[in-house]
């Protein structure tokens, strides 16, 4: 509707059509009269091209609106007064009052100033009889109504096509700023997958390094060259395994061997806790064939037994701990039971690892429990559902 090359072809179009249909019979035979209708259409064009055009658009309206409306109401009574076909001009000055106004209020006023137009033209050019003020009075009126009616609801339409527009722009800023929190909340997710993933890979290996170490500089104080020795080739392997750990986390993959098979990286993993911190632990290993743990599950459960056996070094003061993993129903549980010192579970915690491992367990839809007392042991349980865990929960 504010496209003035539209209005363009529009205006000059009607302008044409009525002019033409005016020489070919519908309007006043007599050549003054004809002359007097190019003159009304000719001063209806300017009007619209000096004063109406420019206001076409968003700009707020002007003094040229009011200019152009009494310019189109001079030409109406002129060129309905000289043939009544020239209430034609309707066709094109209704719309244009409603598109160059303000507001509903103003375009209402110009529609009845242009219905008032018709209506005087109609009583010059017939003469004041009852008839033809019956017949400006209808012709005018039915204009005018319709003109409003049309007005008001094309306007209604706008205002909701704005609405809609508006709305629309409120929706795809919100849907920015939620994507702009989703990434945010995905970079802290990534951030905190990362920070467990080091708590359960690295920094558990450096902490090996340096008990290894330990032992193996006081064997060597002792003169135990052999121990010493030996020991420091668990050093060797170890860091060797920390080498390989860092570049998996590198790589964003899970930081186990890629050739996993479980039963031997559990092996692996009981073997070098039994070399770094001197515990005999037992494996018991109850897997069922038929329905194998795949890849992402067993990086969660070989996390959650690393974290474990770690704890057990560090804190427990154990000399046996059983490692227990058994297939259920649907499920594969997981239980870690030492006989050391044990510690109150609702006591409150300042290391990461036992909560790490309830969010890595809770990701992966599976349930986590510790059973502890004081100079009883304690007892870590991992339930974990089968075929329950996705690749990026297990990431």
């Amino acid at each position: 509707m504010l496209n003035r090359r539209w209005w363009d072809v529009a205006v000059i179009g009607a302008i044409l059509a009525i002019a033409v249909f005016s020489f070919l019979g519908f309007g006043p035979a007599e050549q003054a009269a004809r002359l007097v209708v190019l003159a009304a259409l000719g001063l209806f064009v300017i009007g619209y091209a000096v004063f109406a055009r420019p206001e076409i658009g968003p700009a707020p309206p002007t003094w040229r609106v009011p200019v152009f409306l009494a310019i189109a109401f001079v030409s109406i009574v002129i060129g309905v007064a000289a043939g009544p076909f020239l209430s034609m001009l309707q066709v094109v000055a209704y719309p244009l009052a409603w598109v160059i106004t303000a507001n509903r209020r103003q375009a209402i006023i110009a529609s009845v100033g242009i219905a008032c137009a018709v209506f005087v033209g109609y009583l010059i050019g017939t003469g004041l009889t009852v008839e033809s003020l019956i017949s400006a009075l209808t012709t005018a009126g039915f204009s005018v109504a319709f003109a409003i009616a049309l007005g008001l609801w094309i306007t209604s339409i706008a205002e909701y096509g704005e609405e809609r527009g508006l709305l629309v722009a409120e929706l795809t800023q919100a849907q920015a700023q939620v994507e702009a929190l989703s990434l945010d909340r995905g970079a802290t997710q990534e951030r905190e997958r990362l920070a467990r993933d080091i708590h359960d890979t690295l920094a558990q290996t450096l902490a090996g390094l340096v008990i290894l170490a330990e032992r193996a500089g006081r064997q060597s104080r002792e003169g135990s060259t052999d121990a010493a020795a030996a020991t420091i080739a668990t050093v060797e392997a170890v860091a060797r395994e920390a080498l390989a750990e860092s570049r998996a986390l590198v790589a964003r993959t899970a930081a186990v061997p890629s050739d996993l098979v479980f039963a031997a990286a559990l092996d692996r993993l009981a073997e070098r806790f039994r070399a770094e911190a001197g515990l005999a632990i037992v494996v018991e290993l109850d897997l069922d064939d038929s329905a194998p743990l795949d890849r992402e599950a067993q990086v969660v459960l070989l996390r959650c037994l690393q974290e474990a056996l770690s704890n057990v070094r560090r804190h427990a003061d154990a000399k046996r701990v059983t490692v227990r993993v058994q297939s259920t129903e649907g499920a594969t549980l997981v239980e870690v039971r030492d006989d050391g010192r044990g510690f109150d579970v609702e006591a409150a915690r300042s290391g990461f690892g036992l909560d790490g491992m309830r969010d890595r367990v809770a990701l992966a839809g599976g349930t986590f429990e510790v059973i502890s007392r004081e100079g009883g042991g304690t007892s870590l349980r991992v339930r974990l559902p089968q075929a329950a865990v996705t690749a990026e929960e297990a990431r």
